[in-house]
């Protein structure tokens, strides 16, 4: 199976099955390039950031967490999407 979005891909085992190690390995090209098509952070992002400076800072000045959540246990779909 051919996906138009795997056209500039090297072909591989990958296209078979999930394989990651096979897919890098035959495609990974190291970047020699500068940092200048990065961009800053947007506002909402500095928003974001301020806040949880500020609840960590908190934490500091409490010597520990502010709260924990002892009841649920922590998996990859334990929390909604965003939980920091």
């Amino acid at each position: 199976m051919m996906f138009t979005q795997w056209q500039d891909f090297i072909p591989g085992r990958w296209m078979r099955e999930i394989d990651v190690r096979d897919f890098i390995q035959k495609n990974y090209r190291p970047y020699d390039g500068d940092d200048s098509f990065l961009c800053g952070p947007s506002p909402r992002t500095r928003k974001l950031w301020d806040k949880c400076k500020e609840l960590l800072k908190q934490e500091r000045s409490r010597n520990g967490v502010l709260e924990v959540d002892a009841n649920t246990p922590i998996t990859i779909n334990s929390h909604p999407p965003g939980y920091i």
